[in-house]
C-alpha cells in the first residue's frame, strides 16, 4: 500500500523542471503553521520555519541558557529600568535594508502597537525603544521584568524588515522579509513552505542546503513513511507508537529530547456564549472531568508510556514543579459526586475540539470514554491546528485539545494564557488575583520567591480549571541516515546550523 504524501510526487516533479538546486533539506511538520508574520504568529511550527527565516536578538543553547544572535552583548541598567543591547554590525534584511538599532526599534515598535500582534502581553512591561546609537538598543521599562530578556529569546525578539512590514500591514505573513539564513520563496497553504539560502548572510558557511521545504503532513504514519521513501529528510513529532519501530531500521535516525511545555484542554470560561455552557459555567463541572480523566492510562495508551504524565504547567521534576500537588490518580467517584455538587441532573454534554492528526484524534476518543464513565458525554470535533486555533479565538469552541512548546522563562508558560486580556487568552479567564500574582512574579528576581508565587496561582488556577493540565511530551524526531550534525532542543525547534549530508 502506498501511503506517502500525495502532494509530494506533484512537488518532486515540479523541482525537476525548476532550476537544480545542490542540496534541498526537506522536513515534514505536524500541522500547518498560521501567520509566518512574528508579530502575529502562535503556532509551535510557525517556530520551525523562523529558525531558518528570522532571526532573533538572542536565542538559547542546548541547555535553555540564552546566547548571543543579533545582539552581541547586553546588560541591565542599575535600577532594572532599562536593559541595553549591542547589535551585530554588518547584517542585512533579505530585501536589502540594513538592520541596525533603528530598525530593530521600529520591529519592536511594530510588536507593541499592531492591532493584531501576539507580542503585547509579552511586552507589556515595556515603556519605549529608543536606538541610542547606531548598533545600540535601549528598551526603557514602566516597572522591572526580569522575563523580559527570555521574551526576546522567543518570537518577540525575531527581526524583520520594517520598511516591508510597515507596506504589508497586517499582511506582512503572506511574504515574510526576516535577516536569517534562509529567504522566503513561497508559501502553498497545506502543501509546503519553500526557503532559500541568503548568500548575504553573517554566517552563510555554516548552512549547507540551498533550499529548505516545509511540508505539512498531519499523519505521523505517512511522514514517516516519506522518510522512509526518501521524500522527505526531517520528520518533526514522530510518533511515541512508531518509535520501536525508527530504533531497528538501519534506514533512519532518531533523536529525543524531553520538552519543556505542557498539553491539556483549554475551557472556553468567558469567551461568547459558548462559555454560558455546562463546562464553563461551572468549575465544579470542570474539575468532575479533571478527575475522570487518568493521565497515566491515557499516557500508556496512546504515547507508549513514553510521556510524562502531568498537572500542571511545570512538569514533574522540574524546579517550578509544586511537588505539594503531584499528578492525580483518576477518582470517578470523586467525578460524579462533583457533578451532583454542580446540580446535574442526568448527563453533561460537551464538545471538543482536537487536531485532525491521528494521534490527537486517538486522544480524544481515550479521553471521552473515561469521561462517559463519569457522566460527561463528549463530541469530539477533528479540526486543522491553524483552524482549531482561529475558532479557540473567536470563541466557537466549548473545550479545546491543545498545548504548548514552553518557554526558558516560566512567566511565559503560564501569563499569557491566563491572565486578563492576555494574547493567547482564547478561554478569556479573569481572576484579579491571579493577574496581581502574575504581575509581580514578573518583577521579582530570587527563583524561590518566584517560584512561592506561581504555587499561589496554581491553587488557584486548580481549583477554577480555566486549562486542564494533561502530560507533558517527549519530542521525537525522524530522519534519514547521512544527515550530520544535528542536535535536539527541549524547545523542539530544528536548527541547521552545522547541519549537512
Amino acid at each position: 500500500m502506498n501511503i506517502r504524501h500525495p502532494l509530494l510526487a506533484a512537488l518532486l516533479a515540479s523541482a525537476l523542471a525548476a532550476p537544480a538546486f545542490a542540496a534541498d533539506m526537506r522536513i515534514g511538520l505536524n500541522e500547518d503553521p498560521d501567520s509566518l508574520d512574528p508579530a502575529q504568529s502562535r503556532t509551535f511550527v510557525s517556530s520551525l520555519v523562523y529558525e531558518s527565516l528570522c532571526n532573533r536578538l538572542v536565542n538559547t543553547n542546548s541547555d535553555m541558557e540564552i546566547i548571543p544572535e543579533l545582539a552581541t552583548e547586553w546588560a541591565w541598567s542599575d535600577d532594572g529600568m532599562a536593559l541595553v543591547f549591542t547589535l551585530r554590525e554588518g547584517v542585512t534584511h533579505h530585501d536589502g535594508t540594513v538592520f541596525n538599532a533603528e530598525s530593530a526599534k521600529r520591529v519592536l515598535d511594530r510588536n507593541l502597537t499592531l492591532q493584531e500582534s501576539r507580542r503585547k502581553s509579552e511586552l507589556a512591561s515595556v515603556a519605549s525603544v529608543e536606538a541610542t546609537g547606531d548598533h545600540e538598543l535601549t528598551i526603557h521599562l514602566k516597572n522591572p521584568d526580569v522575563t523580559l530578556l527570555a521574551q526576546l529569546a522567543h518570537h518577540a525578539g525575531r527581526m524583520y524588515s520594517p520598511d516591508a512590514a510597515e507596506a504589508a500591514g497586517a499582511g506582512f505573513g503572506s511574504k515574510p522579509i526576516c535577516t536569517g539564513p534562509f529567504k522566503f520563496v513561497e508559501r502553498v497553504e497545506g502543501n509546503r513552505i519553500v526557503l532559500e539560502k541568503f548568500a548575504e548572510y553573517w554566517e552563510a558557511d555554516e548552512y549547507h542546503y540551498d533550499r529548505v521545504i516545509y511540508m505539512p503532513i498531519p499523519d505521523g504514519t505517512v511522514r514517516l513513511a516519506n522518510v522512509r521513501a526518501g521524500d522527505l529528510d526531517i520528520s518533526e513529532r514522530t510518533q511515541p507508537s512508531d518509535v520501536p519501530q525508527i530504533r531497528n531500521d538501519t534506514r533512519l535516525q532518531l533523536f529525543e529530547v524531553a520538552n519543556i511545555g505542557y498539553q491539556g484542554i483549554t475551557v472556553n470560561v468567558g469567551n461568547g456564549s459558548r462559555s454560558e455552557g455546562p463546562m464553563g459555567s461551572n468549575k465544579l463541572i470542570r474539575q468532575a472531568l479533571s478527575h475522570a480523566i487518568d493521565r497515566e492510562a491515557l499516557n500508556q495508551v496512546v504515547f507508549e508510556g513514553l510521556y510524562v504524565p502531568g498537572n500542571q504547567w511545570a512538569a514533574p521534576g522540574s524546579f517550578w514543579y509544586d511537588e505539594s500537588d503531584p499528578v492525580p490518580p483518576r477518582d470517578v467517584e470523586k467525578a460524579r459526586a462533583l457533578l451532583a455538587e454542580a446540580g446535574v441532573e442526568g448527563r453533561v454534554s460537551v464538545e471538543m475540539q482536537t487536531g485532525n492528526a491521528p494521534q490527537a484524534q486517538q486522544q480524544g476518543a481515550v479521553i471521552q470514554a473515561m469521561a462517559a464513565d463519569a457522566g460527561i458525554d463528549i463530541t469530539l470535533r477533528p479540526t486543522e491546528f491553524a483552524t482549531l486555533l482561529a475558532e479557540n479565538v473567536a470563541g466557537n469552541f466549548d473545550i479545546s485539545q491543545q498545548g504548548w512548546s514552553g518557554r526558558i522563562d516560566p512567566d511565559a508558560n503560564v501569563h499569557p494564557f491566563v491572565f486578563t486580556g492576555a494574547a493567547n487568552n482564547d478561554q478569556h479567564y479573569s481572576n484579579p488575583e491571579v493577574d496581581r500574582i502574575l504581575s509581580e512574579a514578573r518583577t521579582v528576581a530570587d527563583p524561590a520567591a518566584r517560584k512561592a508565587l506561581y504555587d499561589e496561582s496554581r491553587a488557584i488556577l486548580k481549583d477554577e480549571l480555566p486549562i486542564i493540565y494533561l502530560y507533558h511530551i517527549k519530542y521525537f524526531y525522524t530522519m534519514r541516515q547521512g544527515i550530520e550534525g544535528f542536535a535536539p532542543y527541549p524547545d523542539g525547534i530544528i536548527r541547521l546550523r552545522g547541519v549537512s549530508g
